[in-house]
């Protein structure tokens, strides 16, 4: 299974360095425009043209999303962008608009991924964007495996096939959703989404405007539209068999310690590593897992009644050398810290001898009875899951 890549979401540069650490073989990110995650902190230029630097240092890759549906006014900025995206060198662009992919066909020689926003649920659909310049494809994720087979293995030798393997679903059919724009005027096909899916809802009668009835279904409220988060770790190999060259993990948004955790888990998968990922996953934030359309295995409920993520551990400090530690979360003198780490001590725990950490990003000493390396993350379990 090592042959597949794993690619890993970089919402910042640091992000990028932790998912390469971590394991990624590829990131994907974006820069200040055109992508479907406009809140992320995303690149400049000159960050950009110094990660795929580092990224091919290491043999590894760097695609930059430009994926929005873009309107007339936008193309004049568009073939500056794409000819400096070139010039920077990145491996790909990811697109979803085909307009788009012909400013990328007549301005640059970078190869071209058709976004999982374009909605490919056929082979003619996938052969079509082959036809014009694509080299991967990034299937949507409407998909069961069956459909994945038929379409990789009509691809075979011409793209490759992408999918995504981890985190947060969209309620909207490969993500094409207008609530965001309807609700707050935040345009979610150009990267602006507010995430209206995820809001409590009341229901008002029309002769009635200041009476508001709950529609609640237990104590939590009602989330009519919120998905479950996806995770498709305990199904790899299928995927591999079915042609998928690609796995992709969601999450632009998510914090360094998720981009840690959950790459870490998908590597060590890939590797052979045994472990319970399960147990492993449930420690970063997450909503219930499904495997979404992709495998009816009993988890393929797609629904839940909460819309905020729950983590089990807190993300309590980032090692910034053998001897120091950048606090994140409070530690307190006897507390039990877990390392996630990919180096050799790994899920080893010790207890917190020194006083009292609460200041983020303050720099304090490191009693570790282990030589932890740089970037190597500290987390303690909350008390809810002790």
């Amino acid at each position: 299974m090592n042959k597949v890549e794993l690619l890993a979401p970089a919402g910042d540069y640091q992000r990028a360095l932790t998912a390469f650490n971590y394991g990624a073989d590829a990131i994907y990110l974006a820069g200040k425009d055109f992508s479907l995650r406009a809140r992320a902190v995303n690149f400049t230029l000159a960050e950009m043209r110094r990660v795929v630097q580092l990224a091919h240092d290491q043999g590894k890759k760097v695609y930059v999303t430009v994926n929005i549906f873009a309107r007339d006014h936008d193309f004049k900025r568009l073939t500056t962008y794409a000819q400096q995206l070139d010039q920077i060198g990145v491996d790909a662009v990811i697109v979803a608009d085909l307009g788009v992919i012909q400013i990328f066909r007549e301005y640059t020689h970078l190869p071209i991924h058709v976004s999982t926003q374009a909605n490919i649920t056929n082979a003619r659909t996938a052969l079509a964007y082959v036809k014009q310049g694509a080299s991967r494809v990034i299937l949507a994720r409407e998909l069961d495996i069956k459909a994945i087979k038929t379409i990789a293995t009509a691809l075979r030798g011409q793209a490759e096939v992408e999918v995504f393997v981890h985190g947060a679903m969209c309620m909207a059919y490969s993500g094409r959703c207008l609530l965001s724009n309807h609700l707050t005027g935040r345009d979610a096909n150009r990267g602006d989404c507010a995430q209206p899916c995820r809001y409590q809802y009341v229901l008002h009668e029309v002769t009635r405007p200041n009476e508001a009835y709950s529609l609640a279904e237990d104590q939590h409220g009602t989330y009519l539209m919120n998905s479950r988060d996806l995770c498709l770790i305990d199904h790899l190999p299928e995927l591999i068999a079915a042609g998928v060259t690609s796995l992709k993990i969601e999450g632009r948004m998510k914090s360094e310690y998720y981009v840690a955790g959950v790459v870490h888990a998908y590597r060590q998968a890939l590797d052979g590593v045994a472990k319970d990922y399960h147990r492993e996953l449930l420690k970063l934030p997450h909503r219930p897992y499904t495997t979404g359309f992709t495998f009816d295995d009993g988890s393929s409920k797609q629904y839940t009644d909460r819309a905020a993520s729950l983590p089990t551990y807190a993300f309590v400090g980032l090692v910034k050398s053998p001897t120091e530690l950048i606090i994140k979360n409070k530690i307190c003198p006897g507390d039990t810290l877990e390392i996630l780490s990919p180096h050799a001590y790994d899920g080893q725990t010790f207890v917190w001898t020194a006083d009292v950490a609460n200041v983020p990003e303050s720099v304090v000493a490191l009693p570790c009875p282990f030589p932890l390396q740089p970037n190597d993350i500290l987390r303690k379990p909350l008390p809810a899951a002790q």
